[in-house]
C-alpha cells in the first residue's frame, strides 16, 4: 500500500471539520431548546454569568456552551471583555424564528437521524423500509421550523406567480389540496395570503395533523383551513384548482400513482405545483455541499419512507427532472416544465 501523504492530510481536514460538526450540531439543538440564542440576542454582549441569569442556567456550562459557539463561528467572543455575542446575520439565523435563514430546525432533523441508526442499519441489511412514522417526533418538529422559513420566502412571493393562471385563481377565490402537508406550514402560508380561497391538508401522519389542526386555530384560518388524514393516492375530493405537493413526492412508495390521483382530483384548467430538493439528473452533478446534505437526509429518512410503502419507488431525494418527469407524465400529465428554483429547491408546474 502506497499512502500519498498529502492526500491523506487533506482527507484528515475533511474529518476534522465534519467531526467538529457532527459534536457541534448537538450543541445548537440545547441552544434552541433553552432559549440561548434568542437571549443572546436580545440581550447583548454579556458574560457567561450574566447570559446565565438571564436564562436561568449554570455559569460553568454556559462558559463551556459559549466556547464552542465561538469555536464554531456561531458566536462572536471579546476577549478584552471577555463576553459573548451574537452578528445581526447569527441572530437572524439563529434567533429569529421568523427569518427565511432560520436554521436550527436542521439540526433537530440531524439529531433525530442518529436516533433512528438501529432501525437503519436493520433496513440496509434487510432491505426493508422505515415509515416517516417510525421516526422520532424531532424529526416531525424539525422538519417544519427548517423548511418553513424558505416556503414563507419563496411561496407566495416567487413560485405561486410563477405558474400560469395560478394565482388569479387564488386570488379570485381557488379550491386549494395540500398533499402531504406534514405540520400545515405550506397550507397555512398560502390560506394567509389568499383570503378568498379555501385548503384542506392532506397527510397520513395521525399526529401532524392533529397538529396542523391546532396551528391553524391558532393562525385563526380554521374557517377556511381544515386538515385530513389521507393519503396521496386517496384523499377525497374533485376539481380542485391547486393541488401543491412540498418536498414529498420523493419519499412516496408509488409516486406515479399519487401523480394519477392529483390528475383525477384536478379542475379542468387547474395547475400542480411539485416543490422538489434540488438536484441535477446525473449523481456526479449533485456531489456537491447541498447534495451531501439531501443525499445524507435521503438514506435516513425518505428512501426507507418509500420502502415502507407499497411498490416503493425509492425516487430519493435527489431525483431530478427528468426522473420527475417520468413519474409526472406517466401519472397523465401532458404538461411539465421548471417553473422556478432556489439553492434548495426546484419547482415544476404540471398541467393536463
Amino acid at each position: 500500500m502506497t499512502i500519498d501523504t498529502a492526500r491523506l492530510d487533506a482527507f484528515m481536514g475533511n474529518f476534522v471539520r465534519d467531526i467538529g460538526a457532527v459534536m457541534h450540531a448537538a450543541t445548537v439543538v440545547v441552544g434552541d431548546q433553552l432559549g440561548l440564542y434568542k437571549a443572546l440576542a436580545a440581550g447583548g454582549p454579556m458574560s457567561a454569568d450574566e447570559l446565565a441569569r438571564r436564562t436561568e442556567t449554570d455559569p460553568r456550562y454556559l462558559l463551556e456552551w459559549l466556547s464552542s459557539q465561538a469555536a464554531s463561528g456561531y458566536v462572536e467572543y471579546d476577549p478584552a471583555t471577555q463576553r459573548f455575542s451574537l452578528s445581526e446575520e447569527q441572530a437572524f439565523a439563529l434567533a429569529e424564528e421568523g427569518s427565511p435563514a432560520f436554521i436550527p430546525g436542521a439540526f433537530q432533523i440531524g439529531m433525530a437521524q442518529f436516533k433512528a441508526v438501529p432501525k437503519i442499519a436493520a433496513a440496509l441489511r434487510t432491505g426493508l423500509g422505515v415509515g416517516w412514522h417510525e421516526h422520532d417526533a424531532a424529526l416531525f418538529h424539525g422538519t417544519e421550523r427548517f423548511f418553513r422559513p424558505g416556503y414563507a420566502a419563496n411561496l407566495v412571493a416567487q413560485w405561486l406567480p410563477a405558474l400560469d393562471g395560478a394565482e388569479d385563481r387564488l386570488r379570485a377565490g381557488a379550491r386549494v389540496a395540500d398533499v402531504g402537508c406534514g405540520h400545515g406550514a405550506s397550507t397555512l402560508i398560502m390560506a394567509e395570503a389568499y383570503p378568498t380561497s379555501t385548503f384542506v391538508g392532506y397527510d397520513y401522519h395521525e399526529p401532524s395533523i392533529a397538529y396542523a389542526r391546532g396551528a391553524a386555530e391558532k393562525a385563526g384560518l380554521a374557517d377556511r383551513v381544515r386538515f385530513e388524514v389521507a393519503t396521496a393516492q386517496d384523499y377525497p375530493g374533485r376539481d380542485y384548482d391547486l393541488v401543491t405537493v412540498f418536498d414529498c413526492l420523493h419519499d412516496m412508495g408509488d409516486p406515479v400513482g399519487a401523480a394519477a390521483h392529483v390528475r383525477h382530483s384536478l379542475a379542468d384548467g387547474g395547475s400542480w405545483m411539485i416543490v422538489e430538493p434540488l438536484a441535477g439528473d446525473r449523481l456526479e452533478d449533485n456531489l456537491n455541499p447541498v447534495g451531501r446534505i439531501f443525499y445524507s437526509a435521503s438514506t435516513f429518512i425518505c428512501t426507507p419512507a418509500s420502502r415502507s410503502q407499497a411498490v416503493g419507488r425509492c425516487l430519493g431525494a435527489q431525483a431530478g427532472e427528468a426522473r420527475l418527469r417520468e413519474v409526472v407524465t406517466a401519472g397523465g400529465f401532458g404538461h411539465f416544465r421548471r417553473a422556478a428554483e432556489t439553492p434548495f429547491n426546484l419547482i415544476f408546474e404540471a398541467r393536463a
